[in-house]
This record gives C-alpha cells, structure tokens and sequence, in this order.
C-alpha cells in the first residue's frame, strides 16, 4: 500500500534539500501518516485506516462518517 492518507489522500511532495552553498538536491517530503485504530459508531465497531496527523485533528471536529463520505469510502472493507 503507498504512503498516502486513505481520508484525506495526501501523499508525499516533491522538494529541495538545499545545503549551505545553495546547492539543490531533490526529495521527498513524506506525509505524517500514523496507523489508528477509531471507533465507528455506526458500524458499531473499531476501524483501522492509515491517516495523516492532520486528518486524526479533522476526524474529531467532523466525526468519522462525514469524512468517509467525503473521501467515498465505504467503512465496511476496513
């Protein structure tokens, strides 16, 4: 599976490490994905998705049903 949020779909972005001299190097700035267990109330059940840090903040002000339905993700294959 690749390192992407299954909610929100953020995933990495391509960047410069650049030194000292100001000589630029490419990278990846990865995302901050967190593996978390959350409690589906509707499904009456503990659901496991990969999310970024960002989403687990939005995910407690939107509740998980209002974002899974945003993402059109059907909860019952997680």
């Amino acid at each position: 599976m690749s390192r992407r949020c299954q909610l929100t779909g953020k995933k990495a972005n391509n960047a410069f490490a650049i030194s000292h001299s100001h000589r630029r190097t490419k990278r990846l700035q990865q995302v901050n994905l967190q593996n978390k267990r959350v409690w589906w109330a509707k499904g009456n059940r503990w659901v496991k998705l990969k999310l970024s840090t960002k989403a687990i903040k939005t995910l407690e002000k939107k509740g998980l049903d209002a974002m899974a339905k945003e993402a059109g993700i059907n909860l019952n294959h997680y």
